[in-house]
């Protein structure tokens, strides 16, 4: 750890800077958006509202729904396409057993076919029998496919949570060092730095262990030529991870540093209360694991003077 002065500046003894930055975790970063992006979810709904409308005309035909998938399929193929959004599944091929003891593969791809005969439309309608569609068609009292869908688009766009976790840690970060570059005109940043986009930017080579490796920021100082790569997360809940990513911080360190580039690791959230062990390793190793509170406190001030 090589921020002593602005620990000392909290009224913190140097040798509680763990203790310090492990009680300031906070619990969560998302904001209201968190929940639902309401604006994708109308978005991707809209994708297949003409076709849901075209489906509804199936809805309750329970005596002769062969006869009438026939008849709509023929009138408007492209109705295949709306078929995975009924499952909860945005995927353009699935291969599904038939048996499962022969292991026989049936593949649809949903989208309109070239062709339609029989054999086609017999193959589509083996697919909405067998996965319950049917079902959903004429025994569930859905009245309208396309409210049904916007409903399965919430339960879709809920999935996304973590993504969305992972974006706004970045964001958050992103506003800070915007700030921190505007008061320090000496300073630049780059975001989703690669080893390429560095040499470019920059001018500078590094090596990484990886080729595919992309920085989340990459902080570079004019006056000294210096390089500052930073990677950040929130974790708000434990596991198994916590301590293989505690550890590659570690190496990622020393890989950085045998270059003369510091690795600012900015990690926050209540997850890493459940592997405090593993994170006050890397942090005894490493010169700067920090987190959000310490980054609002002006830390960058005292890393990059």
């Amino acid at each position: 750890m090589k921020y002593e002065n602005f620990i000392m500046k909290q009224n913190i003894r140097v040798e509680n800077a763990f203790e310090y930055l492990h009680r300031n975790f906070i619990p969560t970063i998302s904001d209201f958006d968190y929940l639902v992006d309401w604006q994708t979810v109308i978005n991707n709904k809209k994708k297949y509202e003409l076709l849901l409308n075209n489906l509804n005309y199936l809805i309750g035909k329970k005596d002769n729904f062969k006869e009438e998938f026939e008849f709509l399929f023929r009138q408007n193929p492209s109705i295949v396409e709306a078929l995975p959004i009924l499952l909860a599944t945005r995927e353009i091929e699935i291969n599904l057993i038939d048996n499962l003891k022969d292991l026989n593969i049936n593949r649809f791809v949903f989208k309109k076919p070239n062709l339609v005969n029989i054999d086609i439309i017999n193959h589509y309608y083996n697919f909405v029998e067998k996965t319950g569609l049917k079902s959903l068609f004429c025994d569930y009292g859905i009245s309208n496919l396309v409210d049904y869908v916007f409903g399965v688009e919430v339960g879709l766009n809920s999935n996304a949570r973590k993504n969305r976790t992972g974006d706004s840690m970045e964001k958050i970060v992103e506003n800070f060092l915007f700030e921190f570059c505007k008061n320090n005109n000496n300073m630049k940043y780059i975001s989703q730095a690669t080893k390429e986009k560095i040499f470019t930017e920059f001018g500078i080579q590094i090596r990484l262990d990886k080729n595919s490796r992309r920085f989340d920021f990459v902080l570079y100082s004019q006056k000294s030529n210096k390089l500052f790569v930073l990677e950040v997360n929130f974790y708000s809940g434990g596991g198994s991870k916590l301590k293989a990513t505690a550890g590659e911080y570690k190496d990622l360190n020393d890989l950085m540093k045998n270059q003369d580039i510091d690795l600012i690791w900015i990690t926050d959230g209540a997850g890493w209360k459940t592997a405090r062990s593993s994170l006050e390793e890397t942090f005894n190793h490493n010169d700067y694991v920090i987190n959000l509170e310490m980054l609002k406190k002006g830390i960058l001030k005292e890393i990059c003077k």
